[in-house]
């Protein structure tokens, strides 16, 4: 008979044979010198089980630590059929994958259906402290539970729990056994060098990843879908647009720097170009950057180079026009809730104390915070400043404008600044995000990479041109 056992994130097997077993649960399973017992992923639990049962194999499981629990709804739940249609899509695909549904589609709503229908005790991971509390008050709007909180500040487990990334990796190693059901909401965070430990050592069977942009084709998605499960159902914008998502148009508008601004940046840009060409610098592959870096350190004239490359950038991004253009925007469009998205803390605080706007960036604090967001939703604030820390995961139906002053080149950085505004609202008839680029500059390639989704076609998208 072979035991299993839960020990500090992984699982421990004693009088385990390797010749024994099938070759699926064999590959499973590591020798470990140091205690000299075999061990396995704590996340191998469920196939590991199944594999050595179905070969008739008996065991002694030491290692579940969860029952059946009893968790009813206390409301009605009438659900959309987008979020029926997912959840059929996840219990077929053996209660363990992925769902890919757009910002405001109910992702949160298709979890607590999950969690009603799976029974089990739930951990739930989320990536920012905002989602710590939307999550945590939702389940217990629900469900009638007071539920457990692992982060900002807090530490109780209850039979339905939710922390965030970082704290599930702190505290994973004593809780991973707990739990038979996990979620991971914008599980595109998880397959990271570390918080990708959070869903290694939970032993949970039942895993929804949940997610409104995952990329696809490389590395993180295959660990994403060892660590969660394939991919079972998505969604896409357009097929809600207009019945559960607000009505949206994009308008692109390219804005010529001021003749000063652009030979400043030919200037630095030319000596920036011509530092990566003499050293066979293509930025295609991973450690380009770190190599221009180094270079940049043991050469002679790097530290000059750098701070070209940070000069040229800097007016790309924030040009004197595209600050006019913003306050031009915010006339157009007045009284109506505003978001207002740059690429870094420097800009966003430079237009906040131009216009007298309030900002948000991961140095606010919690209480400023929530205060911001608060008078955002009411219209004490119709206008919000941020760099990157309202791109996912926050609620504010409220927003119908957005204007993207400056980002990366991430697909999914940028239709996360979209999904900020397509949430429905009261009186929101159509929801626009402007995308400010600066022409003639870096900016244009960056664009163009960043629009590559299908929220994005040509028929929603509108394009103008500044004149200089």
């Amino acid at each position: 008979m072979i035991g299993i056992d839960f020990e500090n994130g992984v699982l421990r097997l004693d009088h385990f044979d390797p010749v024994e077993v099938p070759p699926a649960a064999a590959a499973m399973v590591k020798w470990d010198p140091r205690g000299e017992v075999y061990r396995a992923r704590a996340c191998d639990y469920a196939p590991l089980v199944l594999e050595l049962l179905a070969a008739g194999i008996r065991i002694r499981d030491r290692a579940r630590a969860f029952a059946p629990v009893e968790l009813v709804l206390q409301k009605k739940l009438v659900p959309r059929p987008h979020q029926t249609r997912a959840l059929a899509a996840w219990r077929n695909g053996g209660s363990r994958g992925i769902a890919v549904l757009p910002t405001g589609a109910g992702k949160t709503i298709l979890a607590v259906m999950a969690i009603a229908e799976i029974r089990r005790p739930t951990l739930v991971l989320v990536p920012t402290i905002d989602l710590l509390q939307q999550w945590t008050s939702v389940l217990e709007s629900w469900f009638g539970i007071h539920a457990g909180m692992l982060g900002g500040g807090e530490h109780t487990v209850e039979p339905v729990t939710v922390s965030t990334y970082d704290s599930a990796v702190l505290q994973m190693e004593f809780i991973g056994s707990r739990f038979g059901f996990l979620i991971a909401d914008e599980c595109h965070h998880l397959p990271g060098p570390v918080y990708r430990t959070a869903a290694e050592m939970a032993i949970a069977p039942y895993r929804l990843g949940l997610s409104a942009t995952p990329e696809s084709g490389d590395e993180r998605d295959r660990l994403l879908e060892d660590l969660m499960g394939p991919l079972l159902a998505r969604v896409e914008i357009d097929e809600l647009e207009g019945k559960y998502l607000a009505n949206y148009k994009t308008v692109r508008v390219e804005i010529p720097l001021d003749p000063d601004e652009e030979t400043e940046y030919s200037l630095n840009r030319q000596k920036y170009l011509d530092f990566i060409r003499r050293n066979g610098i293509t930025f295609r592959r991973s450690d380009d950057w770190g190599r221009f870096l180094m270079l940049c350190a043991r050469k002679p004239e790097g530290r000059q180079v750098l701070d070209a490359f940070f000069a040229q950038r800097r007016i790309a991004r924030g040009g004197r026009a595209k600050i006019r253009k913003v306050w031009d925007l915010l006339k157009q469009h007045p009284g109506e809730r505003t978001l207002i998205f740059t690429a870094d803390n420097e800009t966003a605080y430079r237009i906040g104390r131009e216009f007298l706007l309030p900002v948000i960036t991961h140095h606010t604090g919690a209480k400023e915070r929530k205060e911001f967001l608060e008078s955002f939703r009411h219209g004490t604030y119709p206008v919000l400043v941020t760099s990157k820390v309202l791109n996912e995961g926050i609620d504010v139906p409220e927003a119908a404008v957005g204007i993207v002053l400056s980002g990366s080149g991430s697909v999914r950085e940028h239709v996360q600044r979209l999904g900020r505004i397509l949430r429905p609202g009261r009186n929101k008839e159509q929801a626009i995000l402007y995308e400010l680029v600066s022409a003639g500059t870096s900016e244009e390639n960056v664009s163009e990479r960043r629009r590559e989704h299908r929220a994005y076609r040509s028929e929603k998208t509108e394009e103008t041109r500044e004149k200089c």
